[in-house]
């Protein structure tokens, strides 16, 4: 038996960083289970994608194109970008960690809100970052403080618009505010994961053509239903992606993943309706959840941030729907101890949830 002695030793702090926890998968629960704790579509990705991720496994002995040509000349035809200032990555987080391992190291400062996606944290602190968290409005970014955490040290800002786990907007006036405000040796990076659920909204497209130190990344994880692809890309000033193209692994996505994902992009019918569908589901299910007494901010994504009164009212809520087959996402990890999140599935989902939690609320007043 090997000696239990730790002599391999990693990097000083690589064991204090959190590890990521996502959603509950819902392993051992019976068979009409529904899983709305990672917010993905419940729809899945659109027909065409399904044809071409069918088509694509007749070459898997083949390396895939790590330029990612035919996937970034599509990216760049559908939004009017440069095919030039476009880089792709295995789900946006790889792009999140490019960002960190280029423009951020020890003595360097990485800003996120306080109820940012966990991992702009986490990869601050990999690459020896100081990850500062700037307090919200209400669950929703305030552009005022963070332009006041700003300093010497600052070399990123992570702002996700819509955010997760809240689903609160910044809108465009504020987002200007804040990018005529950050020093010029900071670089703004825009997280538009759920850009795509909100109607005529570019997720910052403007701005990165408008100044040279923002950055935009977005997901094919999401709206385009291809989450166990890994497929991301991100949008920014050429010099940028000059360098995350040195730290970009040769291969690191698929050619299965590269053209599923050139057909979801193409897809615009089906984008376009899966966005109507979640906008008229989300805002049916925070309706009648409001009459329930259990309230939501408005939210510009694919769900449903729930406020309880108290941490153990929201923990026993979540027990009651997991009991009943419904598995929704506590995130006290962010900082929202008394909310659930809640995505926003199919219209039979989005009945279960509101049947479950209308029961819950009859038996716990009735306590």
């Amino acid at each position: 038996m090997l000696n239990d002695e730790r002599t391999i030793i990693p990097r000083q702090g690589i064991l204090d960083i959190p590890v990521y926890v996502g959603g509950k998968t819902g392993s051992g629960l019976f068979g009409n289970t529904i899983k709305l704790s990672a917010n993905e579509n419940p729809f899945g990705p659109s027909a065409k994608a399904r044809k071409v991720f069918v088509q694509s496994q007749e070459n898997l002995s083949v390396y895939p194109d790590g330029n990612h040509f035919a996937l970034r000349s599509a990216i760049a035809e559908v939004f009017g970008i440069d095919l030039k200032q476009i880089i792709c990555g295995a789900g946006s987080d790889e792009i999140i960690h490019f960002l960190c391992q280029c423009y951020a190291g020890k003595g360097d400062e990485v800003i996120h809100t306080s109820h940012g996606f966990a991992m702009y944290r986490i990869s601050a602190l990999t690459v020896g970052a100081t990850p500062i968290a700037v307090p919200e409005d209400n669950r929703c970014a305030d552009i005022g403080r963070i332009l006041q955490a700003c300093n010497g040290k600052t070399k990123l800002i992570f702002l996700a618009n819509p955010n997760n786990p809240t689903g609160t907007l910044v809108d465009e006036e504020q987002l200007k505010k804040l990018v005529d405000g950050i020093p010029e040796h900071t670089l703004l990076v825009l997280d538009g994961a759920y850009a795509e659920y909100i109607e005529k909204f570019d997720g910052g497209i403007g701005l990165v053509e408008r100044k040279n130190n923002v950055f935009i990344t977005r997901t094919f994880s999401k709206i385009h239903g291809l989450g166990s692809l890994r497929v991301g890309w991100g949008y920014g000033p050429e010099f940028v992606i000059e360098a995350l193209n040195r730290v970009k692994g040769p291969f690191n996505i698929s050619s299965v993943g590269q053209a599923v994902a050139t057909a979801a992009i193409n897809d615009l019918e089906y984008v376009q309706k899966c966005q109507k569908e979640n906008f008229i589901l989300r805002e049916q299910l925070a309706s009648d959840l409001k009459k329930i007494n259990i309230l939501s901010d408005k939210s510009f994504a694919n769900f449903l941030l729930l406020r309880f009164s108290t941490y153990d009212l929201a923990e026993l809520a979540s027990q009651f729907l997991y009991k009943n087959g419904v598995i929704v996402r506590n995130v006290g990890n962010y900082g929202l101890e008394n909310c659930l999140r809640v995505t926003i599935g199919t219209s039979g989902n989005c009945e279960r949830v509101l049947a479950n939690l209308t029961k819950f609320q009859e038996i716990n007043n009735a306590l």
